[in-house]
């Protein structure tokens, strides 16, 4: 009864102590730095507050020399990555009409040839299903084509983004490690 008594006890004080039985520590709270993935170590014993305020003036430094806000610079890549797969959900869509007018077209032309033939209904015939397919063909191509600089535009953009954040990376780590700290991205 007493040994019950003693670990409800430690159990209690344990919970209310903020302590943890498995002797794990709750997670620390994120900083500017890790958000951005960017690691920081103070090297003259700067205390978490001064880190954060650290963190917050050289984050605003950076934004000015680089012009490049990296928060804002996510979303815009998220943004653009959305358009992208927008775009190419309606590139795909080019070629499903693609058939149907090269049939009517096909269709027409091979009336009038088959007019001049003597039969306008097989010349028609003839005409519609040729037409659907190099309808098809080139709907396909543009299709292909559309989807190739959709995808070209994102790459550039991509690595457009992760060059601006690179260079706002640099500028604040220089910042930081200014303020005596050891820095690593």
């Amino acid at each position: 009864m007493n040994r019950m008594r003693i670990a409800a006890s430690v159990v209690l004080a344990g919970a209310i102590g903020g302590l943890s039985l498995s002797g794990q520590q709750p997670p620390a709270p994120r900083t500017l730095a890790s958000t951005m993935e960017v690691f920081v170590f103070p090297q003259k014993g700067q205390s978490a507050s001064q880190q954060s305020q650290d963190e917050s003036a050289c984050y605003n430094w950076a934004m000015q020399n680089t012009g490049s806000d990296p928060f804002q610079l996510m979303k815009q890549a998220q943004v653009q990555q959305q358009q992208a797969a927008s775009a190419q959900a309606s590139a795909s869509t080019v070629g499903q009409g693609s058939a149907v007018r090269g049939a009517a077209g096909g269709a027409a032309a091979g009336a009038l040839f088959g007019a001049i033939g003597g039969n306008a209904g097989r010349g028609a015939a003839i005409g519609a299903a040729s037409g659907a397919v190099v309808g098809r063909v080139r709907g396909n191509q543009a299709q292909a084509s559309a989807q190739q600089q959709v995808a070209q535009q994102s790459a550039a953009n991509q690595q457009a983004t992760a060059q601006q954040i690179d260079n706002f990376k640099k500028a604040f780590s220089v910042c930081l490690e200014a303020k005596h700290y050891l820095v690593r991205y």
